[in-house]
C-alpha cells in the first residue's frame, strides 16, 4: 500500500534523529517520538505524527472495526469526516479542519479513496462519499488510472485503491472513463507484465518504459483487477493458476496472484531489502499478498503465509500501530480466520486499544489484556541499517512528491 510505505519511511527518518530509538522498528512504536502537531485530536487512532497518514490509518481502523462487527466511536468517525475538503478530497492531516482547503493543501487519491471505503461501509455519509467519488473521477488520468496526486503519473497502487472506492460505492470501474475514453482496466493492463516476465504488476514504468515486478503493487493490482475493495471475499475456487495472456484486468489479476503464490512458496513470506542491509521479512506486504490470494481463489497457496502471519503478525502490529492492526483484521476477514483469535491474539482488541473506545465490541478484552497477548520482541524487528537505508531514500521520496505536486499545479 503506497501510503503505508510512505508513512513507514518517514517514521524511520524521524527515528534516526532520536538516539534512544536507534533500534526502533521502522513503523511507529509505543515510545515513538512526539508528533510534530502540538496536540493529537482525541478522535484519532494512533499516537504517531499524522501528517502523512492520518486519514489513511483512521479509515483503515474504522473499516476494520466495521468488518469485525464493531461500531466505532462517534468522535472517531467525526474526526474523519471533518478532514474532508469542500471539493470532496482528503489530505493526510489538517490540523485546522475549520479552515478552507487551498492549493497548498496536500490532498491525494490514496487518503481520499480509503476514506470513501470506510465511510461507505459505515453508512450514513452519502453526501461526503459522493463528493469524494466525484473528486476522484475528476482526478483520473488520460490513461484511465490514477497517480498519488492529481496529475501525477499513474501507478498500480493508487489506481487499485480508487477502483476499491468505486466498488465500495457500487460504481463499476469500467464505467469511469477518462477524457480519452480509457478505463481503470486499461491502466492496470498497461502496468501488468507479460507471462514471459512473470505476470506480476509493476508500480510504475521505469524511465525507459520497462516494467519491473513489484510484490506490493502486485497485491494491490490483484484487488484492482478483480474490482475489489479492501474488504475482500473469497474468490472462485477454480481459480487460474498458470499465467495466461491478459485480455482483461481479471486475467491480469489472476496472473498477479499466481506470481505471488510462486514467490511465497519458498519462505512463506515476502521480504524487503534496502541497500547495504540484510533482507527483512515484510509482514505488511505478506498480509496484502495473502488477502490477494484469497480474492483470486488461491486459498491453498495462502495457507503457509497465513500461518506465518499468525505467528509473526501480532507483534508487528503492536509495534506498528492502528494501520497494521487493521490490515491484519482485514486479512483475517478475507481468509475466514477469527480476528479475535489470530495466532492466539485478539486483533480487534489490539486495534481498539489504539484509539477512542468504540460504541460496541463483542467479546473484546481490555486494552491491558490485549497488550499482554503480544510478545514484546519478534523476528520482524527492523535493523538500524534498514532504517538508515530508508532515511537515505526519504529525501528522494519527498522530492518526488513535490515534483508531482508541481506537475499537478499545486504549488
Amino acid at each position: 500500500m503506497t501510503v503505508r510505505r510512505s508513512a513507514l519511511a518517514l517514521t524511520a527518518l524521524t527515528a534516526l534523529t532520536v538516539a534512544s530509538a536507534a533500534f526502533a522498528p521502522a513503523a511507529v512504536a509505543e515510545d515513538s517520538p512526539a508528533p510534530s502537531v502540538k496536540k493529537l485530536p482525541s478522535g484519532l487512532y494512533g499516537d504517531s505524527d499524522p501528517a502523512y497518514d492520518g486519514v489513511y490509518r483512521q479509515s483503515l481502523a474504522l473499516l476494520a472495526q466495521h468488518t469485525a462487527g464493531v461500531e466505532p466511536a462517534a468522535k472517531a468517525v467525526d474526526w474523519l469526516t471533518g478532514q474532508q475538503c469542500a471539493d470532496g478530497s482528503f489530505a493526510p492531516f489538517r490540523a485546522e479542519p475549520s479552515a478552507d482547503c487551498d492549493a497548498k493543501t496536500p490532498v491525494d487519491t490514496n487518503q481520499t479513496a480509503t476514506a470513501v471505503q470506510a465511510l461507505a461501509a459505515l453508512g450514513g455519509h452519502d453526501e461526503a462519499v459522493g463528493k469524494a467519488v466525484d473528486w476522484l473521477k475528476a482526478a483520473q488520468n488520460d490513461d484511465g488510472g490514477w497517480g498519488y496526486v492529481p496529475g501525477g503519473d499513474t501507478d498500480t497502487n493508487s489506481t487499485s485503491l480508487v477502483v476499491g472506492a468505486l466498488a465500495a460505492t457500487g460504481t463499476k470501474a469500467d464505467a469511469v472513463t477518462s477524457q480519452k475514453d480509457k478505463t481503470p482496466e486499461d491502466a492496470l493492463l498497461g502496468l501488468s507484465l507479460k507471462c514471459a516476465d512473470g505476470g506480476a504488476f509493476a508500480f510504475q514504468p521505469e524511465k525507459n518504459g520497462d516494467l519491473a515486478a513489484n510484490e506490493d503493487a502486485t497485491a494491490a493490482g490483484v484487488l484492482g483487477g478483480l474490482g475489489s475493495s479492501l474488504v475482500v471475499t473469497k474468490g472462485d475456487s477454480a481459480a487460474q493458476t498458470a499465467c495466461e495472456k491478459p485480455a482483461d484486468a481479471r486475467t491480469a489479476a489472476a496472473n498477479g496472484a499466481a506470481h505471488l503464490a510462486d514467490v511465497l512458496e519458498k519462505d512463506g513470506h515476502l521480504t524487503s531489502a534496502m541497500p547495504g542491509a540484510e533482507d527483512q521479512p515484510d509482514i505488511g506486504n505478506t498480509a496484502d499478498a495473502v488477502t490477494a490470494l484469497h480474492a483470486a481463489g488461491l486459498t491453498d497457496a495462502a495457507k503457509k503465509p497465513l500461518a506465518w502471519l499468525e505467528k509473526n503478525g501480532p507483534a508487528w502490529a503492536k509495534q506498528s500501530g492502528p494501520s497494521a492492526w487493521a490490515q491484519l483484521v482485514l486479512t483475517a476477514h478475507a481468509t475466514g480466520t477469527d480476528p479475535r483469535a489470530f495466532g492466539g491474539t485478539d486483533l480487534v482488541a489490539g486495534l481498539n486499544a489504539t484509539g477512542p473506545a468504540p460504541k460496541s465490541a463483542e467479546n473484546t478484552p481490555s486494552a491491558q489484556d490485549s497488550a499482554k497477548q503480544v510478545a514484546d520482541e519478534d523476528g520482524s524487528q527492523i535493523s538500524v541499517w534498514w532504517i538508515v537505508g530508508v532515511g537515505v531514500l526519504v529525501g528522494a521520496g519527498i522530492g518526488l512528491m513535490i515534483s508531482l505536486r508541481n506537475k499537478s499545479g499545486r504549488k
